[in-house]
């Protein structure tokens, strides 16, 4: 048996459960130091990397996004996260799948190669944490959920661009995918939910917006109680771009625009949404060539343990 104290454990852990302790500034990557596999027996939560930045708007570089967030997990990695009831470690055997390979010099097969790598992971029946990338990786992600498990589903979406521009179908664009969603009917916009937003956009298609004024006038109980009324207890697919926070808090990202969101607001939000039911998430936008001792992707490291907080919480059958 391998000794739990000899580190490496993104290679060497046995066990798929629990937390074990491994030295912050040593061993192999992976995030949180689960396990790095592709043997999905047993599994509940996949975790995968998507480095894809071609369809940046501005600044590119969330293509290593993925490797960033792993790092900066690792300072977290030793311990079960500051105040949640229990260790998600615990309930939910979690691995590292590795990132998502095609082929960037064709960029238009790029989309199908997500999807299909998303729900050959899913089908199987784990659930799915993708790191992003750039947010355009969300609509292949979101057309895997929906096949599995039904469309429309609901969106809770963090971000500060409403990303429903509206655009021609064959166009690879961050900031159009969810227009494509609504039009396609993979997200019912009705019972969706836009938090963070504050640039301008008149055509909402419907989604209920909590912008991020509205955000700092009426407090995190008031953002969570909206978000539960809205998406009640329809599967969500819940994403999260890393610019819905304020630059302050997240420098590393290609597209930051100032007002945002508070790494403390983002974090009590999702804490707070426990229950939800939350079929799928990701974590999108890290550019770490822009960031600042890391700290962007410690907040996307960060969010993505509460993500799998809240995955653990989901009702079940």
């Amino acid at each position: 048996m391998t000794d739990k104290h000899a580190g490496d454990h993104a290679i060497l852990r046995e066990d798929l459960y629990g937390t074990t302790p491994e030295p912050t500034y040593a061993g192999t990557l992976s995030f949180m130091r689960r396990k790095y596999t592709r043997d999905l027996n047993g599994v509940d939560v996949v975790v995968t990397g998507v480095p894809l930045d071609t369809a940046t708007t501005n600044r590119p570089g969330a293509r290593l996004g993925p490797r960033a967030i792993r790092a900066a997990s690792s300072i977290m990695a030793w311990e079960r996260p500051y105040g949640m009831q229990f260790d998600p470690f615990d309930k939910l055997a979690v691995v590292d799948y590795g990132d998502c390979f095609f082929d960037f010099g064709r960029p238009q097969q790029v989309p199908d190669a997500i999807e299909k790598h998303a729900y050959d992971i899913i089908s199987q029946g784990p659930g799915l944490l993708s790191l992003g990338g750039d947010h355009f990786v969300a609509y292949p992600l979101l057309k895997a959920h929906a096949k599995k498990f039904g469309a429309p589903l609901s969106l809770i979406h963090f971000d500060a661009h409403s990303d429903t521009w509206a655009d021609e179908d064959d166009r690879i664009d961050h900031g159009t995918m969810f227009f494509h969603a609504v039009k396609q009917g993979l997200v019912d916009p009705a019972s969706s939910v836009q938090v963070g937003l504050r640039t301008t956009n008149p055509d909402t298609l419907g989604f209920n917006v909590l912008d991020a004024p509205w955000v700092h006038g009426n407090g995190i109980d008031a953002v969570v109680d909206r978000v539960r009324s809205i998406v009640g207890d329809r599967p969500a697919y819940l994403t999260f771009d890393i610019d819905c926070l304020d630059p302050s808090y997240a420098p590393g990202t290609g597209t930051p625009v100032c007002g945002g969101l508070t790494t403390h607001q983002a974090l009590s939000v999702l804490r707070a949404l426990a229950g939800v039911n939350v079929i799928g998430m990701d974590v999108v936008e890290v550019a770490p060539a822009y960031d600042v001792g890391e700290i962007t992707a410690l907040a996307a490291a960060s969010l993505a343990m509460e993500m799998l907080y809240l995955y653990a919480c989901r009702p079940t059958d």
